[in-house]
C-alpha cells in the first residue's frame, strides 16, 4: 500500500499508527490526503457540513512534530493510538471556535466558546478533528434528510438515506473520509446509521461518556458514542472518551473464546424484535446466528417483559423533554418557521404530553430496567442479540415502507429496535453482518448490562472477525 493508494483511506487506526511511528507516513500527509478526498467526494455525499481545513492542518503539523520517528525516544511526545488520527464529529457537539449548527437554521452560524467534554478528551489523546458531520435537524429524526443543509447520502447507493441522526458520521466513515467519528444516540442515532452504512456504532451505557457540551434532545435518553469501521477502532475511540472503570481494558478486544473459559450465552427475545422484519434482514440475522452457534455460542430464546411498551414510553419522554428544551432556549414556538416540518410537528406533540403521561413513562422506564437486568442475570446471559434495523437503507423520499403487505412509517421502523437500549440506559453495539442482494449493508445488534461495554466489544469483535468484510462502496 503506497501513501497515495486510495485504500489508505480504509486502513485501521492501529495500522495508521504503525505507519506514523515507523516513518512511512506522517500525520500531515495523511490529513492532506483525507482533505483532498473530502473535497472530491463530499459534494456528492453531503456527509460534512463544516470542514476545518486550517485547523486540521495546524493540528496535523503539531502531531507530526510530536511523533517524528527521527527524534530520540525521550524527546517524542506520543499521546497514544489516536495521536495524529483524523476523525469527525457530529455537528451537535460543541467545538471551540468552529461552528456547531445542530443541522438547524436557528444555529446556522453558532460558534461555541468551548469544546464538549468528549472533544477535550479526544484532543488530549492527540486526535485531529477534521470537521463536523451532517445530521437530522437537532438530532430529532432517523434519516438525516435535512431541510436546511440537504440530505446526507448513503455511499452504498446515493439515492438512499444514511439513517440518522448521526448519518453524516456514518457516511463519512463508509466513504473513507475519516477514521472514526463521535455521534449521539437518543433512540438509535448511532446504531441506525451504522447499520445502514455498514460501519460499527456503539451506544455506551448510562454515565459512561459525558454529554457536557452536546446540544440535548432528551437528556434522559441521550448518549454520546463512537462510530468506526471496525470494532477495534470503535474500542479505541470509546477508551479515549469514556469514564474509566478500575482495571478496565478496552483498546484491543480479543476473540471471545480465548478470553472466556465458558461458552458465551446470548439471549434472543421472544417478543417485539421480530414482529416486523424485511426478508433480507431476517436472512442475514439468521445466518449470523448460525455462525455464532458454529463458533460455540449458546443461543437461548428468552422472554423480556415490557418490551412492547418501550416504544410509547420512549416517545413520551423524548417528546416532552425536547419541547421543554426548545422552549427554554426561546426557539419554540417563537421561531417555528425556522424548523423543518417534521421536527416542528414533533415539538408540537411534546407540548401536548401531560405531566401524568411523562411521569408514567418514567415509571415504566424504571420497571423495564429492572426486568431487563433480571432476565440477563437469571438466564446467565452475556448479552441479547437482535437486528439493528428491520429494513436496509430506504430511498431518500421513502416515508413509508411495506412489510408483509402492510404500510409502516419508515421513521418508526428505523427507531423501533433501538429504543429499548436507550430506555434501559444500557450499552448496545451495531456490527455489519452482510449485504442485501442489492448490495446494501445490514447490521446486527448486541445489548448488554450497564458498564459492560468491554464485553460487548469482545462479542462484536468475535463476530466481525468471522464474517467476511464487504469491499468498500464504489465511489
Amino acid at each position: 500500500m503506497t501513501r497515495l493508494d486510495p485504500q489508505l483511506a480504509f486502513a485501521g487506526i492501529a495500522e495508521i499508527g504503525k505507519l506514523f511511528r515507523t516513518g512511512k507516513l506522517s500525520p500531515l500527509e495523511l490529513t492532506r490526503f483525507l482533505l483532498d478526498r473530502i473535497d472530491s467526494l463530499n459534494p456528492r455525499l453531503n456527509a460534512y457540513l463544516t470542514v476545518d481545513h486550517d485547523g486540521t492542518i495546524k493540528a496535523a503539523t503539531t502531531a507530526e512534530s510530536a511523533l517524528c520517528h527521527r527524534k530520540r525516544a525521550k524527546s517524542r511526545r506520543d499521546l497514544g493510538p489516536l495521536h495524529g488520527i483524523p476523525i469527525s464529529l457530529k455537528d451537535n457537539i460543541y467545538t471551540q471556535g468552529l461552528r456547531t449548527t445542530a443541522g438547524s437554521e436557528i444555529l446556522r452560524n453558532f460558534v461555541p466558546l468551548h469544546d464538549a467534554a468528549a472533544v477535550t478528551a479526544l484532543k488530549k489523546a492527540g486526535a485531529i478533528i477534521l470537521g463536523k458531520t451532517n445530521l437530522h435537524e437537532f438530532a430529532y429524526g432517523a434519516t438525516t434528510v435535512n431541510p436546511h443543509f440537504g440530505p446526507a447520502r448513503n455511499p452504498w447507493d446515493l439515492r438512499r438515506i444514511t439513517g440518522g441522526s448521526s448519518g453524516g458520521s456514518a457516511a463519512a466513515l463508509a466513504a473513507g473520509l475519516c477514521y472514526g467519528s463521535i455521534g449521539t444516540d437518543t433512540g438509535g442515532s448511532v446504531r441506525i446509521p451504522s447499520s445502514l452504512c455498514g460501519v460499527v456504532g456503539l451506544k455506551p451505557g448510562i454515565g459512561r461518556v459525558s454529554a457536557d457540551g452536546v446540544i440535548p434532545l432528551s437528556p434522559t435518553l441521550d448518549f454520546v458514542g463512537p462510530l468506526a469501521r471496525t470494532v477495534r477502532d470503535t474500542a479505541l475511540l470509546f477508551s479515549a472518551i469514556s469514564a474509566k472503570i478500575k482495571n478496565e481494558r478496552l483498546a484491543l478486544p480479543k476473540r471471545f473464546p480465548s478470553s472466556q473459559k465458558r461458552k458465551m450465552r446470548l439471549g434472543i427475545p421472544k417478543e417485539f424484535f421480530f414482529d416486523m422484519l424485511s426478508p433480507e434482514v431476517s436472512t442475514a440475522f439468521d445466518a449470523s446466528l448460525g455462525i455464532l452457534e458454529k463458533l460455540g455460542a449458546k443461543l437461548l430464546n428468552v422472554s423480556v417483559p415490557l418490551l412492547a411498551e418501550t416504544e410509547d414510553a420512549g416517545n413520551q419522554i423524548a417528546w416532552a423533554e425536547a419541547s421543554q428544551y426548545h422552549q427554554q432556549q426561546g426557539w419554540y414556538p417563537a421561531r417555528s418557521a425556522d424548523y423543518g416540518e417534521d421536527v416542528r410537528s414533533r415539538l408540537e406533540m411534546g407540548t401536548k404530553v401531560s405531566a401524568v403521561k411523562y411521569l408514567d413513562a418514567l415509571e415504566l422506564r424504571k420497571k423495564f430496567i429492572d426486568a431487563y437486568h433480571s432476565v440477563l442475570a437469571n438466564e446467565g446471559l452475556d448479552a441479547f442479540v437482535v437486528p439493528t434495523t428491520p429494513i436496509p437503507a430506504p430511498l431518500i423520499d421513502q416515508t413509508e415502507t411495506i412489510l408483509n403487505g402492510k404500510n409502516y412509517p419508515t421513521r418508526a421502523l428505523l427507531l423501533r429496535l433501538n429504543r429499548p437500549a436507550n430506555l434501559a440506559g444500557v450499552p448496545a453495539i451495531s456490527v455489519p453482518c452482510g449485504l442485501t442482494p442489492h448490495g446494501l449493508p445490514i447490521g446486527i445488534q448486541f445489548m448488554g448490562a450497564v458498564t459492560c461495554e468491554a464485553l460487548l466489544l469482545e462479542i462484536a469483535n468475535f463476530l466481525e472477525t468471522t464474517i467476511p468484510k464487504p469491499a468498500a462502496p464504489n465511489l
